[in-house]
């Protein structure tokens, strides 16, 4: 029975990687290959240098601890094409097949290296494409005189704090005051922040 490995990826803190833990595990199963670690980098977008779950999976890997790894989809692993296929190509020469779900595409076989090749190098050109169109209505915007980025919370923040330091849990702060989980940690991180600076 092989060993695999799963690897999971959520860009922010109030998204929840179960969904694409539960998917790949029932894939694990469906081949036949025993899960022997699971790696999580929550709230961490691609964009960031320093990915602890992905580090940590890599090292595993030079170590021969397995010789599968799954992931929900490419975009889960690395930020632009180039680094992707670094990844795929240490993986490979590690002996590690490399399996993404979405794609339905292992790199067991020359036709899978191509197509995996290829779709990253389209999932770039989206990004790029989308990183674009952000910046130019941003343009837009500016010249309009629209105001950018998050509107204020209208919400008492004090008594926000109040409740969260409380030990009030977070999904309970976020559903009394109508926001999300990552406002509350924004704020709460913001009050503390404030704190500091005044002592």
């Amino acid at each position: 029975m092989k060993k695999a490995s799963i690897y999971c990826r959520v860009s922010s803190p109030d998204q929840r990687v179960e969904n694409q833990i539960l998917d790949l595990r029932k894939m694990a199963a469906q081949r036949g290959f025993e899960v022997v670690r699971e790696y999580c980098d929550r709230g961490v977008s691609s964009s960031k240098v320093r990915r602890p779950g992905l580090d940590t999976m890599m090292a595993d890997a030079r170590r021969g601890e397995f010789t599968v790894l799954l992931v929900a989809a490419f975009d889960r692993v690395a930020r632009s094409t180039k680094e992707f296929l670094q990844i795929v190509d240490e993986l490979h020469e590690l002996g590690v097949e490399f399996i993404s779900s979405r794609e339905a595409i292992d790199t067991t076989g020359a036709m899978g290296r191509m197509f995996i090749t290829l779709i990253g190098s389209i999932a770039e050109l989206e990004k790029s494409i989308l990183v674009e169109r952000i910046k130019s209505g941003m343009r837009r915007a500016r010249l309009e005189g629209r105001r950018l980025g998050r509107a204020p919370l209208s919400v008492d923040r004090n008594a926000l704090v109040r409740d969260r330091l409380a030990g009030m849990s977070l999904t309970d702060v976020a559903a009394k005051f109508r926001i999300s989980r990552a406002s509350v940690v924004r704020v709460v991180r913001q009050a503390k922040q404030k704190q500091l600076v005044a002592a």
